[in-house]
This record gives C-alpha cells, sequence and structure tokens, in this order.
C-alpha cells in the first residue's frame, strides 16, 4: 500500500526507519506503530506535538509485511489471528496478553534492539514509545534491557506476561511514563490497560494515565498530553 512511499526510509541495523532530525542535542523519540499500519502512520505526530525541544524521531517500519484489505498490505511487529481478534470484537471479549509473550514478539525485540544499537543514541537520550502492539513492543525492551531509556510513551498499549513484567518493572523504579487508553476501546480492552498501570505504580514508577471516552485511538487529548509529557522530560 505504501511502496510508493518507502524510499523515503533508511536502514538501520535490521530494520527500515523514517527519521527526522531535529537539534542533536535533544533526546530521541523512537515509535513503533500498530498492526497493519507503517512508518509513516505515526509520523504526523512530529509535527503535532507543542514541545520546547525540537526533539529527533525515529519512526520503525515493521520488519512483517501483512494483508489489511484486497490488494493492501501494511506492516506489524508480530502477528496476529484475525479471524480469532474479529470473533473476540463481535463477542466483547478482548485479547489478552497477560499471560504470555505474543508470537513473534522475541523476534521483534531482537530486530528493535540491532536498530537501536545501530541508531547510536545513548538509551538516557531515547525516549521509546509506540501505539497499539507497538506499546506492547517498547515496553517490553524497556523492561527488559539493563538499561533505563529517558521516557516510555504507552498509547492503546496492553499488558503482556505480566508474571515477567512485574519482576523486570522494580528496576526501572526511576523512569517516568505516559499512557493512553481508549475506555471503550474494542482491539486492547481498557481493563488490561489499567492493569498495566497499576503493575508499573506499585513497581514505583511515576506516570500519567489518560482515559479518554472513545476506542483505538490517538485524539487530541492525547497528543497534548505527549505534549505535556516530553516537556517535563526536557
Amino acid at each position: 500500500m505504501l511502496d510508493d512511499a518507502e524510499d523515503q526510509l533508511e536502514t538501520l541495523g535490521p530494520l527500515q526507519v523514517l527519521r527526522v532530525k531535529g537539534d542533536p542535542d535533544a533526546p530521541t523519540i523512537v515509535l513503533f506503530h500498530g498492526y497493519g499500519a507503517s512508518a509513516f502512520d505515526l509520523f504526523p505526530i512530529h509535527d503535532v506535538l507543542v514541545t520546547d525541544q525540537k526533539f529527533n524521531w525515529i519512526f520503525p517500519h515493521g520488519h512483517l509485511q501483512v494483508p489489511i484489505m484486497p490488494g493492501y498490505t501494511g506492516r506489524a511487529w508480530f502477528p496476529i489471528d484475525m479471524v480469532a481478534l474479529q470473533e473476540a470484537i463481535r463477542n466483547n471479549d478482548f485479547r489478552n496478553f497477560a499471560n504470555r509473550d505474543p508470537e513473534g514478539l522475541d523476534v521483534a525485540r531482537e530486530a528493535s534492539l540491532l536498530m537501536l544499537q545501530a541508531l547510536g543514541v545513548p538509551w538516557d537520550q531515547l525516549i521509546l514509545g509506540g501505539f497499539s502492539q507497538g506499546a506492547m513492543l517498547s515496553t517490553d525492551i524497556t523492561l527488559r534491557n539493563e538499561k533505563t531509556p529517558k521516557g516510555q510513551i504507552i498509547l492503546s498499549g496492553s499488558l503482556v506476561n505480566e508474571a515477567l513484567w512485574s519482576t523486570l518493572a522494580p528496576q526501572k523504579s526511576n523512569l517516568r511514563f505516559f499512557q493512553s487508553h481508549g475506555e471503550q476501546d474494542p482491539i486492547l480492552g481498557y481493563a488490561n490497560a489499567k492493569k498495566l498501570e497499576k503493575l508499573l505504580r506499585d513497581s514505583g514508577l511515576l506516570g500519567e494515565f489518560i482515559g479518554f471516552p472513545g476506542g483505538h485511538e490517538i485524539p487530541h487529548i492525547v497528543l497534548q498530553g505527549m505534549s505535556r509529557y516530553l516537556n517535563s522530560l526536557s
């Protein structure tokens, strides 16, 4: 679907990324897109946030190509059983990854770590984040890594592998996070997002959670919150 724009991507390690250069002395925000999207999906965010610093941005392009409708493809970080997802939506039975790692998350994590290594930005100057499965991936990367990034942005993400994350999160108690989730999200339920918030807070992390009356999306109130959060990290 986005083949005509992919010449704008550059290669970092095993992944392609869309890069926006800001102030060389400012932190770098790495924002992972959701299932069926691409590096270009979250790209407009960099231009609408109101921040004191001109941040550098990296928008990674999912390594998996997935069909999203006849004749159109998108990108993903790990596969989703679309038939099971559609059935879950019909039955109001939200997807739950709290007791396991999604299949393929380990591959996405290793590829992303190699990309970050190739990027060469110190971890204390990285702000990691993402939307949906991109948020799950970025949170997993942060919690599993020995080094702590400057910040963590969790947009419509969910709790993954609660047993493991609950043991790792206390090691990141000096990390401040920003999280948002739609109260009527039909894809990843609001309750599991709140469970993730509780896990992080119980582990000593400080952060802001914005719940909004909407679905699987990034409304204006979240963009305002992101701006406020990023300015607080300056």
